[in-house]
């Protein structure tokens, strides 16, 4: 409940200082242009004040949530509530990815051709919100019937829900290099968006584990469930709109002309696949799908790692949550200094590097028993922190992937005379939901290959089982983390080259929105 009043206690203060903030801020954003804005252009500003920071970042609670749900506990509520087999429900997520990612660059384009008085992304936040809320009561709430009709009604609400949240967040997302031109103040609306993303995620965890999932082994039984969907549906739906709203001002501007473009089938595709085929842009893509991997992997695997390897009760789980958010502010204190120092890529490089070499570490001395306890009584405040440390800076690769990105669109502008942030943005959420299908879909099959039993109890799986468990995640954790530090390692973009471009584009008039 602490965590859930802080939360709440940021959005009082982000209002309280809207009102508060004096009139002859709105007058210049401090390069020129009037704060107020035009009919042409949405304000790009080097500094975003911090009310409106915690606005944008506001709105990630919505895919916090979602993440949530979908990597804790979709997988444990089919297999081992509902009793599908893991591998089929594994691979049925996969595939509902796999199909609504696509749809993730629709929302992109469409997102930035959105001609409206209140330009181009506020309409989708304010149209999408609710009946995301009502998709998603709906993933967790199926009819009796059928395993055939189970597995086809968790396929079709899986691509309902995560539409919709792309309708949401790639929007949201885009806003970013609209926001601000700044190298360095990018990754500080980004980190803003990773604090409310995670802290989202982590209050509905720890009220679920806390106070909803009550009792010995309650994740596995059906009563808990209904109670939790509302609770998520309401934050959705909820974030979203007090996002858009908190943001209205600044961002309700009449949307760009877009001049350059007929508008025909072919003349979108061909300028699609041109934006798309961006250098920078296909290196952090095909990077950052290793980190996406990995994390499916470890949140659809937290619940059978926590509860039998660790043997974690309901108050430890609940602890577990809240030692994650300790590791969020570990990865929100760090992020900036480690990207002043490093770049960009080389914190990213750093970080993932301590973060695989301590999960690696935890589990070889699980599995060589000098850990604290193990195999029958781990020491959970042992656990804790290291785990503190290993979920903090792997949560800094993915904070500095969304601020890079942010940067590819002026490298593209650059190429192609057009600024694609929604595209750019939606190819990213479009590899993010195919690295997390791959991922659930590994951990689906981990958990067959091994034989861990359906609807098994805490402490009577067998310890070959648990064994074979450690040795699979730690191993593939570590051939993702060095993928991705290798690929990661080529992306071109410093902030000296992204400070020249940004000049160059700005001699020219192309540092706007304005295609």
């Amino acid at each position: 409940m602490r965590l859930t009043a802080a939360i709440l206690w940021l959005s009082f203060a982000a209002v309280l200082e809207e009102r508060l903030a004096c009139d002859s801020k709105s007058k210049s954003n401090g390069n020129g242009t009037n704060a107020a804005g035009d009919d042409t252009k949405m304000i790009q500003r080097d500094q975003i004040p911090l009310h409106l920071k915690l606005f944008h970042g506001l709105g990630a609670i919505a895919y916090g949530v979602k993440d949530n749900g979908f990597s804790v506990f979709l997988l444990t509520f089919y297999n081992q509530v509902l009793g599908l087999d893991a591998a089929m429900v594994g691979g049925v997520i996969m595939v509902a990815l796999f199909a609504d990612a696509f749809v993730d660059l629709i929302i992109g384009e469409l997102g930035d051709r959105t001609q409206t008085r209140w330009g181009r992304r506020l309409p989708w936040l304010y149209t999408a919100a609710l009946p995301l809320g009502l998709a998603w009561l709906a993933l967790w709430n199926p009819p009796q019937v059928s395993d055939t009709l189970l597995l086809t009604w968790l396929f079709v609400f899986a691509i309902i829900v995560r539409a919709l949240v792309s309708a949401c967040e790639v929007p949201s997302f885009a806003l970013v290099p609209e926001l601000t031109g700044d190298y360095h103040e990018r990754t500080q609306l980004v980190r803003f968006r990773f604090l409310f993303a995670w802290a989202g995620g982590l209050v509905i965890a720890v009220i679920a584990y806390g106070l909803i999932f009550s009792g010995e082994g309650a994740v596995t039984k059906p009563g808990g469930y209904p109670a939790y969907a509302l609770l998520c549906a309401i934050l959705i739906t909820g974030s979203v709109l007090i996002s858009a709203l908190g943001q209205h001002k600044y961002i309700a501007h009449p949307s760009p002309p877009r001049s350059a473009d007929t508008g025909t089938p072919t003349d979108i595709f061909r300028e699609m696949r041109h934006s798309l085929s961006n250098r920078a842009f296909l290196i952090l893509l095909t990077a950052a799908v290793f980190v996406f991997i990995s994390q499916a992997i470890t949140f659809s695997m937290i619940n059978y790692v926590m509860v039998f390897v660790w043997r974690l009760d309901q108050a430890g789980l609940t602890l577990y949550g809240l030692s994650l958010f300790v590791s969020l502010i570990v990865a929100f204190t760090l992020v900036t200094p480690m990207s002043k120092y490093f770049g960009k890529k080389g914190a990213a490089i750093v970080a993932c590097a301590i973060s695989a070499g301590l999960f690696a570490a935890l589990y070889s001395a699980w599995l060589w028993q000098i850990f604290p306890g193990a195999p029958a009584a781990p020491h959970i405040w042992s656990l804790f922190a290291i785990m503190i440390f290993i979920s903090g800076f792997a949560i800094i690769p993915m904070m500095l992937n969304g601020s890079m990105m942010a940067d590819v669109v002026e490298a593209s502008q650059a190429e192609t005379g057009r600024r694609s942030e929604g595209l750019f943005f939606a190819g990213y959420f479009f590899m993010q939901k195919f690295a997390l299908g791959i991922g659930i879909f590994i951990s689906g099959n981990i958990l067959s290959i091994i034989g861990f039993p359906a609807q098994a109890k805490a402490g009577e799986v067998a310890l070959p089982i648990l064994q074979n468990l450690a040795i699979a995640l730690a191993l593939i954790n570590i051939f993702l983390a060095v993928s991705y530090m290798i690929l990661v390692r080529r992306f071109p973009i410093t902030k000296q080259d992204h400070d020249e471009r940004r000049a160059r584009l700005a001699g020219i008039g192309g540092n706007s929105i304005v295609d």
